[in-house]
């Protein structure tokens, strides 16, 4: 394999949560007055941090979302990871490749540490990440499109951002690691390939993505 590190995304990429947290998302704004569709929570919202949404809401409305928007938010999103949430298919495969081959990896994803957590103990991810390579946009302040969590993933991991490549399945994520100067796959099973622009080439499925890495 040509790169020194791994980077995953988290939600979409190693959980499949996207539809989850996006439908909550979208009826808990519905219902705070703010009328969205799934749809437009998929397209505005998908692979953000918590701060994004927050923004473009005043952005749009000129109003704030309540002080215990995050906090309802998680709480609703984290009992339906307990009823619903499954690891995306093929991940632990590609996982055990890695780890075969001597590949370090991580994750870093717009959503906080409990969230991460929460989803890797239910799916049973929690066994291939320890705490030392889970990177949050909680740990620089600034979330995706901001290169700012690729960057510091890449420091605390020891390896040049030339050296590493991203795993995203959203348009952020993909700003992201073009920005920290990182080649970047784009996991279309949800998103569509010209939303992902500025990738270094796109896949579907988990069980072509350690042939991909390693195509020259």
């Amino acid at each position: 394999m040509r790169y020194d590190l791994v980077i995953f995304d988290n939600d979409g990429v190693l959980v499949d949560s996207e539809p989850i947290s996006n439908t909550i998302l979208a009826g808990y704004l519905t219902e705070l007055g703010h009328p969205t569709t799934y749809e437009e929570s998929i397209r505005d919202f998908m692979g953000s941090a918590m701060h994004r949404i927050h923004e473009l809401v005043e952005e749009r409305t000129g109003q704030s979302l309540p002080g215990d928007f995050d906090t309802t938010f998680h709480q609703r999103v984290f009992a339906a990871f307990q009823r619903e949430l499954q690891p995306v298919t093929g991940v632990a495969d590609v996982l055990k490749g890695l780890v075969a081959a001597g590949m370090p990896y991580c994750v870093a994803s717009s959503g906080s540490h409990e969230r991460i957590r929460v989803g890797h103990r239910k799916t049973g991810l929690d066994a291939w990440f320890r705490d030392e390579i889970v990177f949050s946009a909680e740990d620089v302040g600034r979330g995706k499109p901001a290169p700012d969590l690729f960057l510091h993933a890449a420091e605390r991991m020891g390896v040049e951002p030339a050296r590493c490549v991203v795993v995203e399945d959203s348009a952020l994520g993909v700003q992201a690691a073009v920005a920290a100067g990182m080649d970047v796959y784009g996991f279309t099973a949800m998103t569509p390939r010209e939303r992902l622009t500025g990738v270094n080439g796109y896949f579907d499925h988990m069980d072509v993505l350690l042939e991909t890495l390693a195509t020259p």
